[in-house]
């Protein structure tokens, strides 16, 4: 079920695709008919060609080696998990179509086609814009940020349903952070056999945690003022009854 509220300004596609492996802890690799799981093993180049340390062994220097030059030859599926537990973990999944070459004893991939997949369906990014986008300047710090949020600070979550409609919170159980980025925040609302997700926008994008930390700042000053929500609160007063 989707909950939407006016606004969602959220990052491009090329910028989210970006994100996707830079903070992917593994990769899976499929080449040469065989599908490998590789952990803490990549890391990504300003240009968005990965870097996979493998085993010297490994089939994948083979299939390197013997593949046509410049032609796809193998596909990198990346998962980004929410940090947070919720239903539904996975955010979006990335597929990198491309080919490898030997590189300083890794293995380079350079993608020739890139697929990302959200709640809102599949995406084919454009190689240029995939290119040239950075990363979410949050990106590396998301995790931290919103397992401490959710873990020290319910409060301030249940303050800022304040700012959600109140019939997207009809028959919520619970509501967690799912996601932030440069423009927003995203809570997860989990009821008992569905679940959807409301965007709460900054009012300018935060390039770092102190820009980030201000914003937040200023979305609790906001829900400070607005009123109580009545659907979350009437359900608590019933399972407390």
């Amino acid at each position: 079920m989707g909950d939407r509220q006016d606004w969602t300004a959220a990052p491009g596609a090329a910028e989210r695709a970006r994100s996707v492996p830079a903070t992917a802890w593994s990769c899976a690799v499929t080449a040469d008919g065989v599908r490998e799981e590789y952990v803490g093993a990549h890391t990504v180049t300003e240009d968005g060609a990965v870097r996979l340390a493998v085993p010297d062994d490994s089939g994948l220097f083979a299939a390197a080696l013997c593949a046509p030059r410049q032609e796809p030859s193998a596909l990198l599926e990346f998962a980004d998990v929410a940090p947070v537990p919720v239903r539904n973990r996975i955010r979006a999944r990335l597929w990198l179509s491309g080919w490898f070459a030997p590189s300083g004893g890794a293995l380079l991939f350079r993608p020739t086609r890139v697929v990302l997949r959200q709640a809102s369906g599949p995406v084919v990014v454009d190689l240029d814009e995939f290119t040239t986008a950075r990363p979410d300047p949050l990106a590396d710090a998301e995790a931290r940020l919103l397992t401490h949020l959710a873990d020290a600070h319910p409060d301030a979550v249940e303050r800022l349903t304040r700012l959600v409609r109140p019939e997207s919170l009809h028959a919520a159980t619970r509501v967690v952070p799912l996601a932030v980025d440069r423009h927003g925040l995203t809570l997860r609302i989990e009821r008992t056999r569905a679940h959807g997700d409301v965007r709460l926008p900054f009012h300018t994008p935060a390039d770092d945690v102190t820009q980030l930390t201000e914003r937040m700042h200023a979305l609790l000053a906001q829900a400070g003022a607005a009123g109580c929500p009545r659907a979350l609160q009437r359900q608590r007063a019933d399972g407390d009854g």
